[in-house]
């Protein structure tokens, strides 16, 4: 009869839940996964097909496990609360990720504790986001509170007629009808800092890395940011260690960054959970970021965040080939490059789909960079 350390529930059946398998093998613990549908991208886990809005199947799901968490901030708070009240360990817990879940709640909150972020303001009405813009230059950049990732839900703006529909989908929500409104910020670059925290306080740190965005969907991650060393790393590390203990977080965090043309570092986004950002870490890391989460929901020692090289690049496989599949295109791609490592997520190519990544490691920027987008190149169009 197999033992298990203890039996993990991830509530999302998508390609984080997928690549927390291997190391949930490794540590000994049974992975079960609560998918939304069929064919989703971690059903190499022992699943099932659920769903997470609903509180009597989450808590049936729960029944099978020792500890919850997510490969999606969307799980509702009344289905959250109903978890801990039946006695469930959810991490990171529903005070937590309605930070994770509501920008406009995370905005205040992040104000409070004094983080550095961009101006901002609730808006409730065309009118309100109009004075706001003419305070901010003529511009402002618009976020629907809930449910907007890779781009979606966020509009930079001239005048808050071009958001109108958002106010009137905002108001039927239920939740009051706001928008968030930003200053658009003139940055030099988009960064990322990892945390990871376990419920007993403990938290490590990953190197800051810098992101590259293309149509508001990650593109590329290198690990460290260039010239990040010193005081901007400490800084970086600073803030997310801030964040992870002041919102009580559990498990990874995630937090974007932009560093902007006159030195400043505001904080952009949250993600409680593993991250595209963090993805180098898999092959680059002493301690990936999925074997981190699952130690630290489970409350173990985190392990060490220091890099196998000076340099990992991470090239998200974006859409995937025209024709066939990502598995055609591996004699190729692992001939001609074979330092790199692909991660193949097990979905159907679409255009603008995340359905992998590739990951080089090495000594020199500039052969890490040919290596990693030389071998995504091989597996799309």
């Amino acid at each position: 009869m197999r033992e298990f350390l203890v039996r993990v529930g991830v509530i999302g059946g998508g390609q984080l839940a997928r690549m927390m398998i291997p190391a949930a093998i490794e540590l000994g613990v049974e992975l079960r996964v609560l998918a939304e549908a069929e064919g989703m991208s971690a059903a190499l886990a022992t699943w099932q097909v659920g769903d997470y809005t609903d509180t009597d199947t989450v808590l049936g799901f729960a029944r099978e496990v020792d500890v919850i968490t997510f490969d999606h901030e969307h799980v509702p708070q009344d289905v959250l609360h109903a978890l801990v009240d039946a006695g469930v360990r959810v991490h990171p817990g529903p005070e937590a990720l309605r930070y994770a879940q509501d920008k406009l709640l995370m905005r205040q909150r992040l104000s409070e504790l004094g983080l550095p972020v961009p101006d901002w303001a609730r808006v409730e009405t065309v009118g309100d986001l109009d004075d706001f813009i003419a305070d901010h230059g003529g511009t402002a950049v618009v976020k629907t509170p809930r449910g907007g990732y890779d781009g979606k839900g966020v509009r930079v703006v001239h005048g808050g007629a071009e958001v109108a529909e958002w106010f009137t989908t905002a108001a039927e929500d239920g939740r009051g009808g706001a928008l968030l409104a930003e200053e658009l910020i003139d940055f030099r670059r988009e960064l990322a800092q990892l945390v990871a925290r376990r419920p007993s306080g403990e938290i490590a740190a990953w190197p800051v890395v810098e992101t590259v965005q293309v149509g508001g969907i990650c593109s590329e991650v290198i690990a460290p940011a260039p010239k990040s060393a010193g005081l901007l790393a400490d800084v970086a590390a600073d803030v997310a260690i801030t964040i992870a203990e002041g919102l009580d977080v559990t498990g990874v965090l995630a937090v974007e960054l932009f560093e902007t043309i006159d030195n400043r570092v505001l904080v952009n986004e949250l993600a409680m959970r593993p991250h595209n950002s963090g993805h180098w870490s898999m092959d680059g890391s002493t301690t990936g970021q999925f074997e981190q989460h699952l130690r630290a929901v489970l409350d173990l020692p985190l392990g060490g965040t220091g890099s196998h090289e000076p340099w990992a690049v991470m090239v998200n496989v974006l859409g995937g080939p025209d024709q066939g599949t990502m598995t055609d295109r591996y004699a190729e791609a692992l001939a001609g490059h074979p330092t790199v490592k692909l991660h193949n997520y097990g979905k159907q190519p679409r255009p603008g789909r995340k359905v992998g990544h590739v990951t080089a490691i090495g000594s020199d920027l500039d052969d890490v960079v040919y290596e990693a987008r030389a071998a995504a190149a091989f597996l799309h169009d």
